[in-house]
């Protein structure tokens, strides 16, 4: 009697479970949004739908995670863009130096970036929910940086085809590193310099091994919040219509947090003994001229697509 009455219950509630991986450590403000907005989805829809958020690459690494859900090993996924530009150029649009330097900049560009962004994930059997970005980037570096010159031969932790092509233009010699393994590379001498933000920096506890981080504001680039597009299918309506609250209240609040994370994190990397400084008006421009080239090259490669996004930003 009671094992059919449990019985009906269940099925009567029927409950999915879902996968999302993520690369960043559980206390990151990125991932402390998405379990935020996992227990949003969960209270929203009086339990249909729980997700359970791998943090810290225990899931997937992060080169891993797209492929992931898109193949339905995981039913969601948090991707930073920039790091599939070599997939499809308009992913790498927000890791473009100076291209968009600041929070104000980087919601226009999004803006702009998302329906392009949507109709290639569609392609791909998947759905973006929401995007927040980092804040923005700076240099980090074991010695002094006046100029450019100075990270000549210096090993540069790329993570994106764009970090590495700075790499190159510069003279540095790039080492690809992931987010995950920050903190070993820079403790062995693997890496020596990077471009990254506070949060980052404040995540790895870099003061332990870098002196110095110039505040370029060279980009934001952004976490995007990716799902697989049959798991989403198969939730009933009102599920549906509660994970997509979740995930624009999650945005609001991610741009939010960012923001917070920023001061924080620079704090923090003050606080271990790192000394925050305004890039020098040479080291400034040596970095434009590289935007530029970056800029540039990423055109040609983008096509009238990518022209067009850049214009609409630019209007």
């Amino acid at each position: 009697m009671v094992a059919a009455a449990l019985a009906l219950s269940t099925s009567a509630f029927a409950q999915t479970q879902w996968d999302l991986a993520t690369a960043y450590p559980a206390t990151n403000f990125h991932t402390v949004n998405i379990s935020q907005f996992a227990a949003d989805v969960d209270k929203a829809s009086g339990g249909k739908l729980k997700m359970t958020v791998h943090a810290n690459a225990s899931l997937f690494k992060a080169p891993e995670i797209k492929r992931a859900v898109q193949g339905g090993q995981a039913q969601a996924g948090e991707i930073l863009l920039v790091n599939y530009q070599n997939e499809w150029q308009l992913f790498g649009a927000d890791g473009l130096p100076f291209l968009a330097d600041s929070y104000e900049a980087a919601a226009k560009l999004w803006k702009v970036q998302r329906p392009v962004l949507e109709k290639k994930l569609a392609e791909q059997g998947m759905m973006v929910l929401y995007a927040v970005p980092w804040p923005p980037q700076g240099v980090y570096s074991k010695k002094p940086l006046n100029s450019a010159a100075d990270l000549k031969g210096m090993k540069w932790r790329a993570y994106s085809p764009a970090t590495a092509r700075i790499a190159e233009l510069v003279g540095a010699q790039p080492v690809t590193v992931q987010a995950a393994e920050v903190s070993q590379a820079f403790a062995t001498g693997v890496t020596e310099s990077m471009m990254s933000s506070g949060s980052t920096g404040a995540d790895a506890k870099l003061y332990e091994h870098v002196k110095y981080w110039y505040d370029t504001q060279a980009w934001l680039p952004k976490n995007a919040l990716l799902v697989n597009k049959k798991a989403f299918d198969a939730l009933d309506k009102p599920t549906q219509d509660a994970v997509r609250k979740a995930a624009a209240d999650a945005e609001t609040r991610g741009w939010e947090a960012s923001k917070k994370a920023n001061g924080e994190s620079l704090d923090k990397l003050k606080a271990g003994g790192m000394q925050i400084l305004p890039a020098s008006a040479q080291l400034k421009a040596d970095m434009q001229k590289v935007g530029d080239t970056l800029l540039k090259e990423w055109l040609a490669k983008a096509g009238p697509e990518g022209q067009a996004m850049v214009d609409a930003f630019r209007k």
